[in-house]
């Protein structure tokens, strides 16, 4: 098969292995993970030109490397190629490998933060996509002292706990996930010291190529994956273990 992968980039190390190793020809291209940050509609639209922009009758499927990602693939449209999709909700459940140890980590660790070498690497969001990021655009990129200068003290003081410290609050482990693609330890180094600056727990376990290589390998079992092979069909957000299914 000739396939084309459209990416978040936050799975740029471990999508090249899988690429590599595939017994398909893959043409891979990454999209900034800013995209994870927008509007569940501007994720949607700049995803979808990108699927547009794919030449008619070239490829088999057009595989998407995200998760349902805060619904950012919801109302996603095939045109002539069908669409592969993981049923996932975001992507810490391609890292882990299954939805269901995904689900039994969460449930045994309640606040908890993941690192892994892309999200450490291409986490932060930059130029264009920063401007209009959820984020930015609520003001949690801001200092107190900017707040203040721009807000007032009262005002600042409102903000800063509201949309700054009221989400660290929610959070009180780091866990990084290996994924065995790492060319060292400087990505663990790295999400232990945030541990250690905020005086969070750390945890590293090992994460699972077992999704990541079934999509790029063509292993689209049913429980796994979602084929949106009629045209004009779109991705739609389920409320069960699906995750996703596709209408018109």
């Amino acid at each position: 098969m000739t396939l084309k992968l459209l990416s978040c980039e936050v799975f740029y190390r471990e999508m090249c292995a899988a690429v590599a190793a595939s017994p398909h020809r893959v043409d891979a291209e990454f999209l900034p993970k800013g995209l994870h940050d927008l509007p569940s509609d501007g994720m949607r639209t700049r995803l979808q030109e990108r699927i547009d922009a794919v030449p008619d009758g070239y490829y088999d499927a057009i595989l998407l490397g995200y998760g349902l990602c805060n619904n950012g693939l919801h109302g996603v449209c095939a045109r002539s190629t069908p669409l592969v999709l993981p049923r996932a909700h975001d992507c810490i459940t391609l890292f882990l490998g299954s939805r269901k140890r995904y689900m039994d980590y969460f449930r045994e660790h309640q606040g908890v933060y993941f690192q892994t070498s892309g999200w450490i690497e291409r986490g932060e969001v930059d130029g264009e996509l920063r401007q209009v990021a959820i984020g930015h655009v609520q003001g949690m990129h801001m200092t107190f002292d900017e707040m203040v200068e721009k807000y007032g003290e009262d005002n600042a003081q409102y903000l800063f706990e509201t949309l700054v410290e009221a989400q660290h609050k929610s959070y009180r482990q780091y866990t990084y996930i290996e994924m065995g693609v790492e060319p060292d330890d400087r990505f663990e180094r790295q999400a232990r010291e945030k541990a250690r600056e905020k005086s969070w727990d750390f945890e590293k376990v090992c994460g699972s190529m077992r999704l990541i290589r079934a999509l790029v390998n063509g292993e689209w079992n049913e429980e796994d994956f979602l084929i949106v092979s009629e045209p004009g069909h779109r991705i739609v957000a389920r409320y069960d273990e699906g995750v996703v299914s596709s209408g018109e």
